[in-house]
């Protein structure tokens, strides 16, 4: 048992060494960049008032209160493709880091062999006693286990966890996105379908002013051209309502796609008329965006993992530590192979140093302290961008909705001024020239009204997945 014991005794010598030796990291220490928030978000002075409560804080649930809608969310977010390639991505820096955490331990290899041979008595060597004979062997032992003196194997683990981070917020990101997608992609097909309610509407209306026109040219109270002109008004009322019918297929198809399904017919919830938002979407503080928003912190995940390649890249200037060692039983003879006289160990680390590799490491260093570089300017880009996403949102939130109140009264005054271009030509005070420009910009007014009551509702959709709402799943 003495040979044994020096084996273990030289792998726990040699562990204590590497573990003494492990706090020799030679990379830099990670810290994150500093970046100074603006004091309150440009656009939205008035809105972010309620100190640090942030509109982003409410799950999707609390925001989209159609039952249909988030219905189709729900779905998305279940059979969405970017979503399962998002989630296959996921698994994949999981095992990867799995990967890289195995080099923290040892391989540990066994193993034996069992053979039995039989010399020919009437070969070249035949005529020997015993022609028949067994022998084997069998080991255990570690194969190539590097010790981490210079921090390379806690260096490439911290690679990899950043990029299991990173492909972690990457998947959040794909979420948010998602969410805003749908609702927005539905609220589309509700206001098209409105659309083609007003259109259906005006087309019904024009064609009794058509039937009535018609009986009055008949009667020799009105001219032809004024029955020209209705039929003008009907016609462009049909061509509109084909336009919109193909705007709205088109849009259920689009959303059938975000919902992983084939493009066929969708069901509807609360009609556009009935959408509407609570009218508090606080921003909260503008330091808080950098904690909430998935794609700034995966931005930092890869200035994280960037900052870890350089430490890999300067401890390969160091030497390599690696340890190698075997115990077993070798016998030519299987009946002693597992005798005290058949023992056989190896054990013993090996040193390699790099004296000469033609510049290729203080390359490589440059590379990795290029990509931080890069790494580093691209999560201030990310948070900069942030920071203008939110102000966008805010702004646009706001003169949307001051849009659409004017926008309503204009409506109003083009709906009293058709119906009293009716009265004054029933009335025959005026041509039916009056009646066709009023009911046109009618109908053109309607129609504006319902684009800009929908800007109103994806300002909303879009303000919240500025603020970094939307990705967090709701607790179960």
């Amino acid at each position: 048992m003495t040979h044994q014991k020096h084996f273990s005794a030289g792998i726990a010598a040699t562990a204590s060494i590497a573990l003494l030796l492990g706090g020799c990291a030679v990379g830099p220490d990670y810290q994150q960049p500093d970046m100074v928030p603006p004091a309150a978000f440009h656009g939205g002075a008035s809105i972010a008032a309620n100190g640090d409560a942030s509109f982003a804080d409410l799950k999707w649930q609390e925001v989209f209160k159609d039952p249909q809608m988030s219905a189709y969310i729900e779905e998305a977010l279940a059979a969405n493709w970017d979503i399962k390639i998002a989630a296959s991505r996921l698994l994949e820096a999981e095992a990867a880091l799995g990967v890289e955490r195995s080099r923290f331990f040892p391989s540990i290899f066994a193993g034996g062999n069992l053979y039995n041979t039989r010399t020919s008595e009437n070969g070249p060597t035949g005529g020997v006693p015993n022609p028949e004979r067994s022998y084997g062997d069998a080991s255990v032992g570690i194969s190539s286990y590097e010790v981490d003196l210079w921090g390379n194997i806690r260096y490439a683990n911290t690679a990899a966890r950043a990029r299991y981070l990173q492909s972690q917020e990457a998947q959040h990101t794909v979420r948010q996105t998602l969410v805003s997608q749908v609702a927005s992609s539905y609220l589309n097909l509700l206001e098209l379908d409105y659309e083609l309610q007003i259109a259906e509407e005006s087309l019904e209306t024009r064609q009794e002013s058509l039937t009535l026109t018609t009986a009055r040219e008949q009667g020799g109270v009105a001219a032809m051209q004024d029955v020209v002109q209705a039929q003008i008004l009907v016609y462009s009322a049909e061509s509109s309502m084909v336009s919109i019918k193909r705007d709205r297929d088109l849009q259920e198809n689009a959303l059938c796609i975000l919902l992983g399904r084939n493009p066929t017919a969708l069901a509807r919830g609360t009609k556009f008329s009935d959408q509407q938002f609570d009218d508090a979407v606080p921003a909260g503080l503008p330091s808080s965006l950098v904690d909430r928003r998935p794609d700034i912190r995966s931005a930092e995940q890869g200035l994280i993992e960037a900052n870890a390649n350089i430490g890999q890249a300067k401890a390969a200037f160091y030497p390599q530590v690696t340890l190698t060692g075997s115990y077993g039983y070798q016998s030519v003879s299987s009946s002693d192979l597992f005798k005290s006289a058949s023992r056989d160990w190896q054990f013993g680390p090996a040193v390699s140093l790099p004296i000469f590799t033609g510049g290729r490491l203080e390359s490589n260093l440059k590379i990795t302290e290029a990509q931080y570089s890069t790494a580093l300017s691209n999560y201030q880009q990310t948070v900069q961008n942030a920071f203008k996403e939110v102000s966008d949102g805010l702004i646009n939130y706001q003169r949307t909705r001051e849009f659409a109140d004017r926008q309503e009264l204009l409506t109003q005054s083009n709906r009293d001024a058709a119906e009293l271009a009716n009265i004054r030509y029933e009335g025959g005070v005026t041509s039916y020239l009056e009646v066709l420009y009023n009911e046109q910009e009618l109908f053109d007014a309607e129609l504006n009204l319902a684009k800009s009551e929908l800007s109103e509702l994806l300002s909303v959709v879009q303000l919240y997945r500025a603020l970094g709402g939307g990705w967090e799943a709701p607790a179960k």
